[in-house]
């Protein structure tokens, strides 16, 4: 089977059509600081309005406890994207009460409301089944048809993702069916050479994605807190450094793994050793041999790869056909600490071939080191949903809409 998209919902003049969107954007004291998730939604919320719907969205925003919280409001949401779409966007001040019915009704063609945070209801995130049809069925009495565009939950069986898409006549959006088309083509069909940069802190959180794209690939190459597991099961002293010692052994076996089928599983040969986790701790350069060799000895704390390896991984990527990143190769967010994350991205807005953005920290570090989302092939908008695709996984709000 293949993904149901907006094509097969036919002429939508004069429907009401609820758009589930991934909204779940990062604020600083009521402020978006980065509108990418929004941008994402407009093709497919223009597509609906200049076909002559009423368009109802909402969405996620934060980890509210099913009741209101003003903090992960989505009101800043609906102002920005009134701003973006250019004219006027009604605001549900709940999500399906009085407020959500009101607004609802007084849509005309070719307008869009967003009713307010999913999360502030319990039935959207409930594990009982009962209880978030229950909310499903209160949603779907706004909408003749539902459109399923936020990506980064469709790895989770919520009642607006999965039990909606059941009750009405439902499809993939534009941002989703195109996160699953180039997803996809990581997994069926790569150019090679196929290169994967992983980061992070944790080797735990990428076994599944590991396993499932080494058989696959030319090149992965290891950064962010992660690597010090792999330098660790390589026999090197860490220091402080961030380390799971329960996947040490995991980090041998994909060492050897990779030497079997010959992939090039390359770990960082030098490190920035920093006294301490702050922004201006001092820090010195160190190769893996010899990382307590910095004048901080034993405590000396890996907070980003050194530039030796930052310049290897740079032109690994720069000579591959296929890209795929998930994960910073540093704290980031410390600007002494930044510049291997940034020689990535950089080294993927210079590579002739398709480079994925895989969401979360990635696309975050990317855009706060001052990159563009169109400087790369596709950045994608869900890091979880990223992840459990490429690792192979059913995907609850994908295989509601078809897919298989």
């Amino acid at each position: 089977m293949t993904l149901r998209t907006l094509e097969s919902l036919g002429d939508l003049a004069g429907k009401r059509v609820f758009v589930r969107c991934d909204f779940n954007v990062p604020l600083s004291d009521g402020v978006i600081t980065d509108d990418g998730r929004i941008r994402a939604a407009l093709p497919t919320l223009k597509a609906l309005l200049e076909a002559g719907a009423k368009v109802v969205t909402s969405s996620h925003l934060g980890r509210p406890k099913g009741e209101p919280e003003a903090a992960y409001s989505l009101a800043p949401v609906a102002a920005r994207l009134g701003e973006l779409l250019g004219s006027p966007v009604a605001f549900a001040t709940d999500t399906v009460g009085s407020s959500a019915q009101e607004t609802v009704a007084a849509l005309e063609n070719g307008q869009v409301a967003v009713l307010e945070n999913l999360r502030f209801n319990a039935g959207e995130t409930s594990k009982d089944v009962a209880e978030r049809r229950a909310f499903a069925e209160q949603l779907a009495q706004f909408a003749d048809v539902m459109v399923s565009d936020g990506f980064g939950v469709v790895h989770r069986k919520q009642a607006s993702v999965y039990d909606l898409a059941q009750i009405l006549p439902s499809a993939a959006g534009t941002l989703v069916a195109h996160e699953v088309s180039v997803l996809e083509r990581l997994l069926e069909a790569p150019e090679a050479p196929y290169t994967v940069v992983l980061g992070g802190s944790k080797v735990s959180d990428k076994l599944g994605v590991i396993d499932s794209l080494l058989p696959r690939v030319n090149k992965i190459l290891i950064g962010g807190g992660m690597a010090y597991t792999f330098l660790a099961a390589q026999g090197y002293a860490i220091g402080k450094s961030l380390v799971e010692t329960d996947q040490i052994d995991t980090a041998k076996g994909y060492l050897a793994q990779a030497a079997e089928r010959g992939v090039e599983l390359i770990v960082p040969v030098d490190s920035l050793m920093a006294e301490s986790f702050s922004a201006d701790a001092g820090f010195e350069n160190a190769p893996s041999e010899n990382l307590e060799g910095t004048s901080f000895g034993a405590s000396a704390l890996g907070l980003d790869i050194g530039p030796a390896t930052a310049e290897a991984f740079a032109e690994a990527i720069r000579s591959s056909k296929t890209v795929f990143w998930n994960g910073p190769m540093g704290v980031f967010e410390f600007p002494n600490f930044a510049g291997g994350t940034k020689a990535v991205a950089e080294a993927l807005t210079q590579t002739d071939g398709l480079t994925v953005v895989g969401g979360g920290d990635s696309a975050a570090a990317a855009r706060t080191l001052g990159f563009a989302d169109d400087q790369f092939g596709h950045v994608s908008t869900g890091g979880g949903a990223s992840l459990e695709f490429l690792e192979g996984k059913k995907l609850p709000g994908l295989e509601v809409l078809g897919w298989a």
